[in-house]
């Protein structure tokens, strides 16, 4: 079965026309599935087109978010709704063409976890959209090790039991990919076609730049720190120990030898004496952070690892 989770945020004019396309490639796949809307708090009439649209299609699915959470918050929903064995998610401007669909799910069908969408023709401004996508790509590449050209698009189809696995925060929805390749996910790359957006202005821009490097930082830590934070800070409270510790004992030996600490080199006693408490205050913060790491596995539930299949070969009972 397939869940086609769409979130939409002020959408009016894309709705039915995204409705249309969307259910007639369905259809031609032969495949049971289910369409869910997610109105992320829209202020136009998106609601009141969807509402009714259900109405008449057992196969849609309708939620409505009580505020503006964003577009993870809105995925998150999506995903948790879904009851599909492959989840695809995508935008509602029509910026994703839904003929694109049957592509992503063939990817899954060969075997792979995710089918990510890559716009390999951009249409998009090439100073304001173009550029810093590039750069983020590129970082967003070496930073997790997934060989992507695309990381930003929402043009994706999951397998459910991989993407339920993920929990979703901030803005992170653009990087699940990375997220899943923590547990192993296997994925693959579709050319996805790009058109200019027909109608409304776009949500992002140049301003989002500098959230996507603290989200890549923050991927960064997550991959390869989440379930050890005292190998991260530990190393940085042993580089500013020592160094504080360094500068302490060339001061201590200046004062045995008479010379005026106060005096000749203050800046640097209270550079040494800041580095010393920086070092401690890191191995302190390593500390708490392999305790909640514990915590929250253990009252969770969860595992630090995942498991993709088990082979057993029993022998048969003997009979008596």
């Amino acid at each position: 079965m397939l869940s086609i989770v769409i979130p939409v945020h002020n959408e009016e004019p894309s709705i039915l026309p995204l409705y249309d396309r969307l259910t007639a490639v369905l259809q031609k796949l032969g495949r049971p599935y289910e369409i869910i809307f997610v109105d992320d708090a829209s202020t136009d009439r998106s609601y009141e087109l969807l509402a009714n649209l259900v109405e008449t299609d057992a196969h849609l699915k309708v939620i409505r978010l009580r505020r503006n959470f964003g577009q993870t918050a809105a995925l998150a929903a999506g995903f948790h709704e879904a009851s599909g064995d492959i989840i695809v998610s995508m935008d509602g401007d029509l910026q994703h063409h839904p003929e694109d669909l049957p592509a992503l799910v063939a990817k899954i069908d060969e075997g792979y976890d995710i089918a990510s969408g890559w716009r390999k023709v951009r249409v998009d401004n090439a100073i304001t959209r173009r550029l810093p996508s590039r750069i983020a790509n590129w970082l967003m590449a070496k930073v997790s090790g997934v060989n992507l050209h695309d990381f930003g698009t929402t043009f994706k189809a999951y397998r459910a039991e991989v993407i339920k696995e993920i929990n979703l925060y901030g803005e992170l929805h653009r990087f699940i990919p990375a997220l899943a390749s923590f547990y192993g996910a296997r994925i693959a790359e579709v050319p996805i076609q790009n058109t200019v957006r027909a109608t409304g202005g776009s949500h992002y821009g140049l301003g989002r730049t500098f959230n996507v490097l603290f989200d890549i930082l923050t991927i960064r830590f997550l991959l390869h720190y989440f379930t050890r934070p005292m190998h991260f800070f530990g190393k940085l409270g042993m580089v500013s120990t020592a160094a504080g510790s360094v500068m302490l004992g060339y001061l201590a030996l200046r004062k045995l030898t008479g010379h005026e600490i106060l005096v000749e080199h203050g800046p640097m006693m209270l550079a040494s004496a800041l580095l010393l408490i920086s070092g401690l205050l890191m191995f302190s913060t390593g500390l708490l952070g392999e305790v909640l790491m514990r915590t929250y596995f253990e009252s969770q539930g969860r595992r630090i690892y995942a498991v993709r299949e088990i082979l057993s070969r029993r022998e048969p009972p003997v009979k008596r």
